[in-house]
């Protein structure tokens, strides 16, 4: 039998059998199962008997920790959909300075 520490969502657990460490993301009590992380990014879950016959002990986050890579993705389309954007507000100061020029050609007609 493994000690027993009480999962904990967002708390850090060291598995000393499998001598690996992960985060725990959720507990869910009613359909007793514990959503962790990996350091590799995998998401598992385990069940709460499961989770007490684990040999664990708290630990500290890994230094450099950045989390899933959902995250990183999300940030890569937030910078890709402001570039878009900047690159739309250039069409539109191009397009005014177009019809800034037609205007000026106009005048030189009369």
């Amino acid at each position: 039998m493994g000690r027993e520490y009480e999962p904990v969502a967002g708390k850090w657990y060291r598995d000393l059998e499998e001598d690996e460490s992960f985060q725990v993301l959720s507990v869910d009590e009613d359909e007793e199962l514990v959503e962790v992380q990996h350091l590799d990014g995998d998401i598992e879950e385990i069940d709460l008997d499961a989770w007490a016959e684990m040999d664990l002990e708290p630990t500290e986050e890994p230094e450099g920790w950045s989390g899933s890579g959902d995250e990183d993705e999300d940030a890569d389309e937030d910078e890709d959909w402001d570039e878009d954007e900047d690159e739309d507000d250039d069409w539109d100061d191009d397009e005014e300075d177009d019809d800034a020029d037609d205007d000026y050609r106009d005048r030189d007609d009369y």
